[in-house]
């Protein structure tokens, strides 16, 4: 295990380094929010296709759909049509944003929603609702490195406390140039770990038909659906749209996006990306590997168990499956994997409350230099915040939290997205319909004991689970659209600094 520790310490230390060298790489005046929130909106093709990779596809994917494979079968492979429909949506739709965000200067969603609609509280409420939805997410990136350290032997929260500094030290120096140099070694890293996994692990184990024969056909296929009950089935399918309709909302894969120097490197990447569902399809095999290894019935992996559930899956199986210095270069990957989204949501965080909360409420007057001072602290009051959430809570719940994220940013799909195409809907109509939506889903989640996001409704006798940031969108959608005829009827006229060229 000590040659494993050495590994990861050093490939750790390597993108540390990289992370303060990115200051100086294509250099730009970090004391304007653009160039240290969107790296100056000048990064090409090959680098926004690491960026978005190593930002949309997180130290928690490679944790937890394995785990959720390990833990429920053939439910956890939703995630791979989910980030299969994403990227049509992407290409489509995110070219119109950046073209607007370029003309207009924009640096969030939320500035997209305030000069679109004219309403401060509309914007308000997107930037709020994008900051609450992204912090769990960050401190489960903390909970991905956690899991790697503690199944090699290192415990308790001072190694969290150094990882914190260290991505605080250079998010704060090098702003989002970081994430993005950092994000190469990540995913060359994390291929290595797939390829190596996918060959050398079921050959150990015989096979990929002897693996899946080991398994029961009830962890291999959803339960069939009925006329009174539509089951997996629906559940399946819901998570899988739903998920795909928040995915790109998430404020890190705006930054990622609006960090593109053309908005033809946006439709290239939305080209290109899907090879990162092939490999999230192989890496959520590894659930099934580990299954079919035995790795819950080892004595060795009894205490990695108990603490992280079914999240040990993976580490557990490597280190049943490697040597100790391929191990040390499996978990570098997961622990590297972490940094990058972290670092990419802390900046998108700064971002909403520097430019949307910061500069609209408490400082108007403010200066360029001092709203990107204000960025990087907030940057790292975020990650602080992250990191007080994994330590005062088990990692169950923390993981608990993070399913509410779904529910909370897919509520700002009808500003932003249906916003890039048509103004027709009232920004107060907007907004009671995202308060609707906020309000449904949470009391759909509460009813779920916070356990669980597919809540079932009954349509016509028959009972269909689906998932929850689905039905609350639903009715967002209602609310908006309804009081938008009233409002359109009555209200006056409504300002739109933004003109039809721009989207261009």
């Amino acid at each position: 295990m000590q040659i494993a520790l050495c590994v990861f310490l050093l490939l750790f230390g390597l993108v540390t380094l990289l992370g303060f060298v990115a200051s100086r790489w294509r250099k730009g005046d970090l004391t304007l929010l653009h160039e240290w929130g969107l790296g100056g909106r000048r990064f090409g093709s090959v680098i926004v296709w690491f960026l978005l990779g190593g930002d949309l596809y997180t130290a928690y994917t490679f944790i937890a759909v394995p785990a959720l494979m390990f833990g429920a079968g053939a439910t956890g492979f939703f995630a791979v049509p989910y980030t299969i429909m994403v990227y049509p949506l992407m290409f489509a739709v995110f070219p119109r944003l950046w073209s607007v965000a370029h003309a207009k200067g924009y640096v969030t969603a939320a500035d997209f929603v305030r000069g679109r609609f004219g309403s401060p509280m509309l914007a308000l409420a997107i930037a709020a609702t994008g900051i609450l939805a992204t912090m769990p997410y960050i401190a489960l990136q903390l909970i991905g490195i956690q899991v790697v350290l503690a199944a090699m032997g290192i415990r308790g929260e001072w190694p969290l406390i150094i990882a914190f500094i260290v991505l605080a030290a250079y998010t704060y120096t090098s702003g989002l140039r970081a994430p993005a140099m950092i994000a190469v070694v990540k995913d060359l890293l994390v291929y290595i770990t797939i390829a190596a996994a996918v060959i050398v692990i079921p050959e150990q184990l015989g096979g990929y038909g002897k693996i899946f024969a080991s398994l029961a056909p009830s962890r291999l296929l959803l339960g069939p659906a009925t006329t009174a009950n539509l089951g997996a089935q629906s559940a399946y399918a819901t998570l899988a749209l739903g998920s795909a309709l928040a995915l790109l909302l998430y404020p890190h894969a705006i930054t990622g996006v609006l960090s593109s120097a053309h908005r033809e490197v946006i439709r290239r990447n939305a080209a290109v990306l899907p090879a990162y569902s092939i490999a999230l399809g192989l890496i959520a095999l590894l659930g099934l590997m580990a299954l079919a290894a035995g790795v819950q019935n080892n004595p060795a992996h009894a205490e990695g168990f108990k603490m992280f559930g079914a999240n040990y899956a993976v580490p557990a199986l490597f280190l049943q499956s490697f040597p100790s210095w391929f191990v040390g270069v499996a978990f570098a990957a997961i622990a590297i994997g972490a940094l990058v989204p972290a670092a990419i949501m802390s900046i998108a965080c700064a971002n909403l409350f520097t430019r949307n909360i910061y500069r609209e409420y408490l400082r108007p007057d403010c200066t360029a230099e001092q709203e990107s001072r204000m960025a990087k602290l907030v940057s790292i009051l975020v990650k602080l915040g992250a990191l007080i959430f994994v330590i005062g809570l088990p990692a169950q719940y923390a993981i608990e939290f993070q399913l509410l994220g779904g529910i909370l940013i897919i509520q700002t799909l009808p500003s932003v997205l249906i916003g890039l195409y048509t103004r027709w809907l009232h920004p107060r109509a907007l907004l009671a319909g995202w308060a609707a939506g906020i309000a449904s889903g949470i009391a759909m989640w509460a009813s779920l004991s916070f356990a669980k996001t597919t809540y079932t409704v009954v349509f016509f006798g028959t009972a269909i689970p689906c998932y929850a940031a689905l039905l609350s969108l639903l009715m967002n959608l209602t609310v908006s659209v309804a009081l938008s005829f009233a409002f359109n009827a009555f209200a006056g006229r409504r300002t739109d600094e933004t003109v039809a060229t721009d989207y261009r």
